[in-house]
């Protein structure tokens, strides 16, 4: 489908096999692996993505001149899963109220809640007015499709405040980082806390030491396809743990499709028992510039203290030794606060097409969101680290 808009043209596709493929590259150059085609591609073309899952590709493509100039992961949802903004509030008080919620428009990348959401624009042109164009013809697509409204997850936080600025509400959530200091090694880091969690740490380290638990992280590039597929398994092991809670979206077919073709920005942290070469356990990282992503993690057994050291300890010291900025470890984890990581908020931004559901929101959100600054006041209360 397509709606011109002189001198552009704005078009949804129900695949990014449709897209053109050189000039979303172009656009998502220097973009976080997550909004790169090829990574949304392979959710489409491995079954983790599409009719199966609830996730219905639309993705927008603006095009002027014959060439692409802004572009956007957009999905038509059957259900809340896996987005980890947990608004089955809003659907519930929708259904009370007999008006539909499901489907609803979704701009994010998918089972993705790290706050890197942005649309994708030519950065000739100006941002703002393209934003608003591409803002306007989602809106345009919702109330032509039955669509409840726009919903985009985990925003960038620049292109959050843009989208505020363009009449978005925004929600907040709570989340987790850590954010090197400038540490010379791990050591300098601990010293950060107070004596009694500076030895503790210490010694939930020195325990799987004294196993003959040997922890490595490494450029995926130089892991074999195995580990590729044995990080499915764990994944696998670890969403089913949760059952309902779960977020098991991800086939085998897609971590085989990262070994073949998107290994350069993954990291593995892998656990071996004594001179095994078979991992015991591992975690998948992602990293873009001076980020670091936590994304995945499972092991063959309960360990304890395995799930710290390669989620959390193995990540900081690897981000210390390459000089990494930030290290997002991923949602939840009442561990986090006291080995070292801070709570803040991340934005996700709505707008609804029902104007008694949009007004139901605006006026309430204020609330909801000054309650979980609350909550992350209480969380980093708790956290290990001492000022400097």
């Amino acid at each position: 489908m397509s709606t011109p808009d002189a001198p552009f043209s704005v078009s949804f596709h129900t695949s990014m096999s449709d897209v053109d493929a050189a000039g979303w590259d172009a656009l998502a150059r220097g973009a976080p692996l997550f909004l790169r085609r090829e990574w949304l591609r392979l959710l489409e073309t491995s079954g983790s993505v599409g009719p199966r899952t609830g996730w219905l590709p639309l993705h927008c493509a603006v095009s002027r001149d014959g060439r692409m100039v802004g572009a956007a992961p957009l999905y038509a949802k059957s259900h809340g899963h896996a987005e980890f903004v947990y608004d089955q509030l809003w659907a519930d008080l929708a259904r009370r109220l007999e008006r539909p919620y499901y489907p609803k428009l979704v701009a994010a990348s998918p089972f993705t809640p790290a706050a890197c959401y942005r649309f994708l624009t030519d950065p000739d042109l100006p941002s703002r007015a393209l934003n608003r164009l591409m803002l306007r013809s989602m809106d345009q697509l919702a109330s032509q499709n039955g669509l409840s409204g726009l919903h985009v997850l985990f925003a960038q936080d620049a292109f959050a405040g843009e989208l505020e600025k363009l009449g978005l509400h925004a929600w907040e959530h709570q989340s987790f980082f850590w954010r090197n200091e400038g540490y010379a090694d791990f050591e300098d880091f601990l010293r950060r806390f107070g004596a009694n969690q500076r030895r503790n740490i210490r010694r939930e380290r020195a325990r799987l030491r004294d196993q003959g638990v040997r922890v490595r992280v490494l450029d995926a590039r130089d892991c074999p396809d195995a580990w590729f597929a044995l990080m499915y398994e764990y994944y696998a092991d670890t969403n089913d743990k949760f059952g309902e809670w779960g977020c098991k979206f991800l086939t085998r077919e897609f971590f085989q499709g990262l070994a073949r073709s998107l290994r350069d920005d993954i990291l593995f942290a892998v656990a071996f028992q004594g001179n095994d070469r078979h991992p015991m356990a591992m975690a998948m990282l992602v990293r873009h510039n001076d980020t670091l992503y936590g994304r995945y993690w499972g092991c063959l057994e309960e360990v304890p203290f395995l799930h710290f050291e390669l989620c959390y300890y193995a990540p900081i010291a690897f981000a210390i030794e390459q000089g990494i900025t930030l290290f997002d470890p991923g949602m939840g984890g009442e561990h986090k606060p006291r080995r070292g990581f801070q709570s803040a908020t991340a934005r996700s931004l709505h707008r609804f097409s029902d104007p008694v559901l949009d007004r139901l929101f605006v006026s309430n959100i204020r609330q909801i969101n000054r309650l979980t600054h609350e909550h992350v006041g209480e969380l980093n209360a708790l956290c290990g680290l001492r000022q400097p």
